[in-house]
This record gives structure tokens, C-alpha cells and sequence, in this order.
């Protein structure tokens, strides 16, 4: 079997006490017999509840590196119980990472590790601490590896990575890319892309002379000389594995190391050390006794679990018989009172009520003032508008168009008198000028309008847009053969052309649309773009904005309604029915 490797130093915050300094010193230093010596001296019950869970959860890691699993087990579920008593989700959470390391490292083990792994990754994710995303990515990344997914796997393992290059921990690193190793061993069988992952860590742990990770990284290089048949190389590093003192799971390293030896020499049919290798693997298995351990384990889930529930239900009795009681005094305490707000709410309300009613009125016809103020303003501006162009196309067709078609008159007369030629050039000089006149004077009433109708100066509109902005706008019509009152086409464009202006200033839009419908005594307008879009909540009747108020004002005066349809990022379409 080949060796994953997820060691991460205790690292837990301790108090201030000395006894605990020393025994987070000591378990990291793998100095265990120093540790239990530490541990011995404390004395549990004199300590605070902080301080029982954290010589609860230091005892738990004692046990846990001395194989006694089970043990383990039953203190840091201990721990836990005493952190949740002060609400310290950092302690509990570091606890739950513990057990589930502990538990993940159970042969056979029919209880769920996931959990303690979710609670921890979650407090992991609210502080963002670095090295506590390491943790739980190289964690989640090694349930991939058991479920053969290379791609998940070498993901969280590039996430484990980037965490740890934020606090440069280049062991850390080293260990992660030892795994990288591993996967491509155990899940593509890739032998050389395996041994450059190795031999790249180990030169890491030989720097600092870390001898349990030498000897698993000796046992994986090995494991991977194996898969490329190999096996004098395998053999030759096999023993080299035995010569370096291990930390964590010593007892289950080492099964794994026989268990990989035995199958090495059978392999080149050496059987006597091969049933060397097995006497020895034999001999640490009977003193794991996985089995058994886990029997203990589970027998102490099911009694924790069990005295969590029982805890719970006082507790929920207890609450349930708090509330009831806090329920009586304050069904008696709203009788009571409630009785006399009534009264005082009812006659308040009464008086809130008139104050409305008259602030309602009083709106009202300020209200009604403003919006007759407003429709004559915009009557006498197209009104005068109208009224002003009449005046100068009147004047330019009676007066200056008859003087300069009289002038032509007297100009044929002296034809035969004149040069011909002299004659020809002043007589295109007149038709030129004579024409010109008649150009302006047909625009009198609305300018381009009168003369071109309502869609032929939309679609005028439309292609200069188009030409000089960033926009394609196209116009569809339906039902306009026939004109429409001089006044109600110059609204109805100044309409069209406000609506236009917003979405080339605000919509950010490639292309709009215009459709013109006439049905039966209706003008249906509708606008469409393609552009941001906004938000029609904010569009109330006094914050209208971007324009759509003086639109509003106009359709307003045509006895007209509008519509407002908008999705943000998806456009905006604006119909307008006007009756006609």
C-alpha cells in the first residue's frame, strides 16, 4: 500500500499555562514519554472548563499517536463537549479535524467521518485562515483520491498549495506534493510522474531531517519502482524505510511497510524474507486489533451520542417549562395593557385618519393644479412651435416665391433681345432658386414632417443615428398609408425621438427596435433595445428620471398610457397606445 500523507502540527491554541505549552511542544517534537509525564501532573478536576478541554484534547492526541484509537476517540469527543459549554468555535472546530483524521485512519469503521470534516471546513471558510483551508482541501482532496477522481484530487491539492504558498510553509508543500505523488501512482499508475513528485519532497524532508517523512516517502518511491517492475529498487528502499523513527500511527505505518515488503519478495520469489515479512506483519496486527477498536468506538459514539440527546431533552424541557411560565405572564400582561392601547390606539387612529383624509385632499388639488399647469405649457410650446412655422412658410411662398416667379416672367420677355447663351445661365440660376423656395415653403406646419409625414422622418431619424452612433436602430410599420393631424405626428416624433436619445445616453445598447402599429382608433408605439436594462421598482411617479417624464407628460396629453418592460441585462421595451 502506498502512503498518503496529511501532517499538520498541532498548532493549537493553548493557554496560558505552562503545563500546556510543554505538551504541545512535546507531541509535536514526538516526544511522547515527555508528554504523558506533562499530562500526569494535571490534575483535571481543579481546572476551568477551557482547561478541561484542553487537556482533554491534548490527551486525545497522545492516545491517537499511540495507536490506542479508541481511547483517542472518547477524549476529543470530551473536548468538544467542553468547548460548546463556553461557545468556542475555534477549539471545536480544530477538535473536529482531529477526529476526523483519527477516524479516516479506522480499517472497516462503520461510522460517518464527513461531518466532523463539513463542521471543520465551514469554520475554515468564515475566518479564511490559510493554513485552516489547507487542512480541510488536502482532506477533501484525499476523499477524491479514495474515490479514484484524479481531477478533483489534483484540484484540492493545488487549493491545499495556494493556501500554504500565502504563508510560504514549504514543508507543508512538500508533504501535499508527496500526495500529488501518490495519485498519480494509485489512480493513473503513472510510475515516473510519481517518482518526480517524490524525489522533488524528499529533498524537503532530508534538508530537515524529518525522519517519518523520509521513511514514507522511501516506502512510496518504492511502491512505484514496484509498478514499473522494478523490484531489486523497490527491495533496496523497502529496507531503508526501518531505519527512521515514525511519529503518527507508527504500528499501522509499519503493518503497511511488511504488508509491501512481503508482497516485494514474493514477487522475485524470495520466501524466506518474505515470510519474515509476514511473521512481522502478523505480530503488529495482533497488536493493532483494529477490530476490537473499532468495536470500542463505536461503542462510545452510540453512549455520546445518547448523552447528547438526553442533554438536549433537559434542555428543551427546561426551556419548554420557562416559556410556558413567561407565556402566563405575558398572555396577563397583553390582556391588561392590550385593553388600554385599544382605546388609546382607536381614538389616535381616528384623529390620524381626518389628518390623512385632509393631507390626501390637499394633494389632490396641488396635484390637479400641477398637471393642468403642465398640458397648457406643452399646448402653447407646440402651439407656438406650429404657429411660427406657418408664419415663415406663409411668408416665403406668398411673398419672396410670387416676386421671384415674376421676375422669370419679365426675364422671358427679353429673351430674343438678350445672348442666348447669358439668357440659359440665368435662367437655371432662377429654376434653382425658384425651387429652393418651394422646398422650404412645403415644409411649412412641421418642418420635415409636413412635407415627409410622421414614418418617412422616423426612419430619417433612424438611419442618422445609426450612421453616427454605435447602434443599428430599424423601424417597422403597420396600417400608416394614411397622414395624421400635423400637431399629433410632431408630438408623437418628439416622443419617439426622446426615447431614442435615453437608450443611446443610458441603455448602452448595439440595437433597437421602433414598431408603428395603427389598429383601428389606436397608435401603437413600442420601443425595444437590447442594452442594460433597469430597474422598474425604482420608476415611481415623482423619481421617473432618464427622460421618461416628459415622455409620460406627452403621452399623458394624448390621452395616451405607457408601458414600462425591463429585465437588467436583458433590455428594456417601453409600448405606447395613443388614441387617434
Amino acid at each position: 500500500m502506498i502512503l498518503p500523507v496529511i501532517f499538520f502540527i498541532t498548532g493549537f491554541c493553548v493557554s496560558q499555562n505552562i503545563d500546556f505549552n510543554n505538551i504541545d511542544r512535546y507531541l509535536n517534537n514526538a516526544e511522547l514519554d515527555s508528554a504523558e509525564i506533562e499530562l500526569k501532573k494535571i490534575k483535571p478536576l481543579e481546572k476551568t472548563v477551557f482547561e478541561k478541554g484542553l487537556y482533554t484534547y491534548y490527551n486525545g492526541i497522545y492516545l491517537k499517536r499511540k495507536d490506542q484509537h479508541h481511547l483517542s476517540y472518547k477524549e476529543l469527543l470530551k473536548s468538544i463537549t467542553f468547548f460548546e459549554q463556553i461557545d468556542s468555535l475555534k477549539f471545536v472546530a480544530d477538535t473536529n479535524y482531529e477526529i476526523y483524521d483519527l477516524l479516516t485512519h479506522q480499517s472497516n469503521l462503520d461510522i460517518d467521518s464527513h461531518p466532523y470534516l463539513d463542521e471543520y471546513f465551514n469554520y475554515a471558510k468564515s475566518t479564511k485562515e490559510p493554513l485552516r483551508m489547507a487542512r480541510a482541501y488536502s482532506k477533501i482532496a484525499g476523499i477524491h483520491s479514495n474515490k479514484n477522481d484524479f481531477k478533483n484530487t489534483f484540484l484540492y491539492y493545488r487549493r491545499t498549495i495556494d493556501e500554504l504558498n500565502k504563508i510560504k510553509d514549504t514543508l507543508r508543500v512538500a508533504l501535499i506534493e508527496m500526495n500529488i505523488g501518490t495519485s498519480y501512482y494509485s489512480i493513473k499508475k503513472d510510475s515516473d510522474s510519481a517518482l518526480l513528485f517524490y524525489k522533488k519532497s524528499m529533498k524537503v524532508f532530508q534538508k530537515l531531517n524529518l525522519d517519518q517523512f523520509i521513511s514514507i516517502n522511501y516506502n512510496n518511491q518504492a511502491k512505484a519502482y514496484e509498478l514499473a517492475e522494478n523490484h531489486e529498487k523497490a527491495i533496496e528502499l523497502y529496507k531503508k524505510t526501518s531505519n527512521y523513527d515514525l511519529n503518527d500511527f507508527d504500528l499501522k505505518t509499519r503493518a503497511i511497510y511488511y504488508n509491501n515488503q512481503l508482497n516485494a519478495y514474493k514477487e522475485i520469489d524470495d520466501f524466506k524474507n518474505a515470510f519474515l515479512s509476514a511473521e512481522r506483519l502478523l505480530a503488529i496486527n495482533d497488536s493493532i486489533n483494529d477490530t476490537r477498536q473499532n468495536i470500542e468506538i463505536s461503542k462510545i459514539k452510540e453512549q455520546y451520542d445518547n448523552e447528547k440527546l438526553r442533554a438536549d431533552n433537559l434542555e428543551i424541557e427546561s426551556k419548554r417549562k420557562q416559556n410556558r411560565n413567561l407565556l402566563i405572564g405575558s398572555l396577563a400582561f397583553i390582556l391588561f395593557g392590550g385593553i388600554t392601547v385599544f382605546l388609546l390606539y382607536k381614538n389616535t387612529r381616528k384623529k390620524q385618519k381626518l389628518a390623512e383624509q385632509e393631507k390626501a385632499l390637499e394633494t389632490q388639488k396641488l396635484a390637479t393644479v400641477l398637471k393642468e399647469q403642465e398640458l397648457m405649457s406643452i399646448d402653447a410650446m407646440i402651439e407656438g412651435q406650429e404657429k411660427e412655422r406657418q408664419r415663415i412658410a406663409n411668408d416665403l411662398h406668398d411673398d419672396l416665391g410670387g416676386l421671384m416667379a415674376t421676375v422669370k416672367l419679365h426675364f422671358d420677355a427679353l429673351k430674343d433681345k438678350q445672348t442666348p447663351e447669358l439668357y440659359d445661365k440665368t435662367t437655371n440660376l432662377l429654376d434653382e432658386a425658384y425651387l429652393k423656395i418651394r422646398s422650404i415653403a412645403h415644409a411649412k406646419n412641421s418642418g420635415m414632417i409636413a412635407k415627409q409625414g410622421l414614418l418617412k422622418a422616423i426612419k430619417n431619424m433612424a438611419d442618422k443615428i445609426s450612421v453616427s452612433n454605435k447602434i443599428s436602430i430599424n423601424v417597422l410599420d403597420h396600417g400608416l398609408e394614411d397622414r395624421l393631424e400635423n400637431s399629433l405626428e410632431l408630438t408623437i416624433f418628439r416622443i419617439i425621438q426622446e426615447l431614442i436619445a435615453n437608450i443611446i445616453k443610458h441603455a448602452e445598447a448595439t440595437e433597437a427596435m421602433i414598431h408603428l402599429t395603427n389598429h383601428k382608433d389606436t397608435l401603437n408605439i413600442m420601443v425595444e433595445d437590447n442594452g442594460k436594462g433597469l430597474n422598474t421598482n425604482q420608476i415611481t411617479t415623482r423619481n421617473k428620471g432618464m427622460g421618461i417624464s416628459s415622455i409620460d407628460k406627452r403621452v399623458e396629453h394624448l390621452e395616451g398610457t405607457m408601458t414600462i418592460e425591463s429585465e437588467l441585462d436583458k433590455g428594456t421595451t417601453i409600448i405606447i397606445d395613443i388614441p387617434i
